[in-house]
């Protein structure tokens, strides 16, 4: 089992900036000025600008050049931002040292960052903090890497061997390219590196699959551009060997998760105090005048990896045995006049908030489907589960693209689900905010295929 203490070294650097900062700043900062509001300001705008820019985003094979970049407009906006406080908040106030301030800041940080990176490089070429590598085929490009991994100690890569169909006599040779499976399976490995050149399309996809399983990084070492081509970037191992990184999806990152969870908890209260707190006992009285049953309809959904959750949604059906069975239909009987009016309008998705409140759903995500519905899609469409290992939503980008309501072909579902994929794979935050918008201007302009 592996125990690392790995993830700890990013979170370690960010808090010794921040106190750094604050430290520096209430040293030589004049008192007469100094408040929380203003260590605050500048503690979030270093968090903020130092995650949009990717400053902590040092691996052990980033160069010393980079370093000097990441440190140079990390700099810049910081210092653009700490005097954009005094022209907002404390205009026309003059404030001494604040040269010194910042050249503190400055000069003590990049001292750190450089001692960090020194520091663990010396720790990983005495034999600590290692990754444990494979390489699977056997040409040019594999044997550059493998005589990178055995000269370089100071990177923190231990080499285990590599895979190859022809056959080796040499002690590094751990079987053909089947092999990989059960040995990666049995053994601590961290990182897979293969050559583009010596495997086809079909053994590499089967090698991704295995690494997201088993939780382990997939390098590719390039020879042509035929295979994710989108989804990788480009690395620098000591400057001169260069490696494909295969991209993490979004979501992989905790961080991320964090992000929409907040967002998702501040909407939604935000919507229920402004619109569910008045809407809910105006609807009560229309919905019973109209016909019997409950204002709410609840029905059991798919949600995150398949697991199933209660629904919520404002009835806008006369109650019927085939609701848990059968989607709304055009001209549907089913449905009653107010019914219709909410369904134009998405009205009766409302209620959903509270699902997103109680955490089974988000506010930008797949739509959830029946179980029932659910096992038929997935008969149809080969990525249809891809859509679970995220939470549902109550919009999502196949809705404003006009894929909602009735599955009349098969055609419909797999669009649906190519751009649910497309979301989960190209998620950002900025796209939560464009698909909301997008969803409140449909409204209002109404939709064909909201019935």
């Amino acid at each position: 089992m592996k125990k690392r203490y790995s993830y700890l070294i990013k979170p370690s650097k960010v808090v010794l900036d921040v106190l750094i900062i604050n430290f520096v700043v209430y040293l030589v900062y004049d008192k007469e000025y100094l408040n929380t509001y203003f260590l605050s300001y500048i503690t979030i705008f270093w968090l903020l600008t130092s995650y949009f820019l990717g400053f902590y985003k040092v691996h052990r094979y980033t160069s010393v050049l980079n370093v000097f970049s990441l440190l140079g407009k990390q700099f810049l906006i910081f210092i653009l931002g700490y005097f954009a406080y005094f022209g907002i908040f404390r205009e026309g106030n003059i404030v001494n040292n604040q040269i010194l301030i910042l050249t503190s800041i400055g000069v003590t940080i990049s001292f750190v960052k450089f001692s960090w990176l020194l520091l663990l490089k010396k720790y990983r070429s005495l034999g600590n903090n290692l990754r444990t590598t494979i390489v699977v085929g056997c040409d040019d490009s594999t044997k550059n890497v493998i005589k990178l991994f055995k000269s370089k100690s100071n990177l923190g890569y231990k080499y285990l061997g590599f895979f190859s169909d022809k056959t080796y006599k040499k002690n590094e040779y751990l079987g053909d390219l089947k092999a990989v499976f059960e040995y990666a399976s049995k053994n601590t490995v961290d990182e897979i590196y293969c050559s583009l050149s010596s495997l086809n399309k079909d053994q590499i996809k089967k090698i991704n699959k295995f690494a997201i399983d088993k939780n382990i990084v997939l390098k590719l070492i390039p020879n042509s551009n035929e295979l994710y081509s989108k989804n990788q970037s480009t690395a620098y191992y000591d400057d001169a060997l260069m490696v494909l990184n295969v991209h993490k999806l979004p979501f992989e990152f905790t961080e991320n998760f964090y992000i929409k969870r907040v967002f998702d908890i501040f909407f939604s209260i935000f919507v229920c105090a402004t619109i569910l707190s008045w809407l809910i006992p105006v609807l009560w009285v229309i919905v019973k005048l109209e016909s019997k049953g409950p204002l709410v309809f609840k029905q059991g959904r798919e949600g995150i990896n398949g697991e199933e959750f209660v629904c919520y949604k404002f009835r806008s059906m006369k109650v019927n045995e085939l609701s848990d069975k059968v989607h709304a239909t055009k001209n549907d009987l089913r449905v009653t006049k107010i019914g219709a009016f909410l369904r134009k309008t998405s009205m009766d998705e409302l209620p959903q908030f509270l699902n997103v409140l109680f955490g089974d759903m988000s506010v930008v995500g797949p739509r959830p489907h029946l179980e029932s519905l659910s096992l038929e899609y997935q008969k149809e469409v080969d990525d249809y589960l891809k859509r679970h290992i995220v939470k549902p939503g109550i919009t999502g980008l196949a809705q404003v693209s006009g894929y909602r309501g009735e599955i009349k072909r098969k055609l419909d579902i797999k669009n649906r689900v190519r751009l649910d994929i497309f979301y989960i794979e190209n998620w950002s935050f900025l796209l939560d905010i464009k698909i909301i918008i997008k969803t409140i201007l449909n409204v209002f302009k109404g939709e064909e295929k909201a019935y």
